[in-house]
């Protein structure tokens, strides 16, 4: 548990430290990880944003430090072969990877960060801190559906559609080395299904370091 009120207003007298979540969120591109995870972050203070590297160009909004760091293949590659990211990979000749040292002291300070990123980023990530991640699968409801779904994306040009749902299968392969998975049909209730996991995972006694404490004050 975490210190605060109590249901009846008085201050509850002890307080448990927790290791922070790395919420992973996955799914094949025009799924709606990016969606869920913007959704729960606007709705949710004690989420902390992943700012990601990529080598990509800015869209129009975008801003350096905020959404991306924006990096040269070349810069990209050097991070990567320091170590300086906890994982990364090359999508559709683009670079994306997350810086590591921002997303350590995070967790360590007892934040949750989430992630929306594919499912090569998952495994690396789940290497690096297999204590620390849960994560998610997001299908679509159909391969028409999400088709229907990447025309709707103004951004999105008929070559780059068509890649994507070349990819799209291969991606889907991957949902069994995930936690949990959900069906993006409608987006509020998914959005409310992630959040459930999400919750779920704060509570988990491996997370929560000063339980035992806690409880030995109940005589137990």
């Amino acid at each position: 548990m975490e210190g605060g009120m109590a249901e009846n207003g008085a201050e509850c007298p002890t307080k448990t430290n927790r290791r922070g979540v790395c919420f992973v969120i996955s799914a094949p591109s025009g799924a709606g990880k990016s969606t869920i995870a913007n959704a729960l972050r606007a709705s949710d203070t004690r989420l902390r944003h992943s700012v990601s590297v990529t080598t990509r160009q800015p869209r129009p909004g975008e801003r350096e430090g905020v959404h991306y760091y924006f990096r040269s293949m070349e810069q990209f590659e050097a991070m990567a072969e320091a170590g300086e990211m906890l994982e990364w990979a090359t999508v559709f000749g683009r670079g994306y990877g997350t810086p590591r040292g921002p997303v350590e002291v995070t967790l360590a300070a007892g934040h949750d960060m989430v992630f929306d990123i594919d499912w090569q980023g998952h495994q690396q990530i789940r290497k690096a801190l297999p204590a620390d991640v849960v994560s998610l699968f997001v299908l679509p409801p159909s391969m028409t559906e999400l088709e229907r779904r990447l025309h709707g994306r103004a951004s999105d040009h008929p070559e780059e559609i068509a890649r994507r749902m070349a990819a799209a299968r291969d991606e889907i392969s991957h949902w069994r080395e995930f936690d949990y998975v959900i069906v993006n049909t409608e987006l509020d209730r998914a959005i409310a299904e992630a959040r459930a996991v999400l919750m779920a995972a704060r509570q988990a006694v491996s997370r929560q370091a000063g339980l035992a404490d806690f409880v030995h004050t109940f005589g137990v």
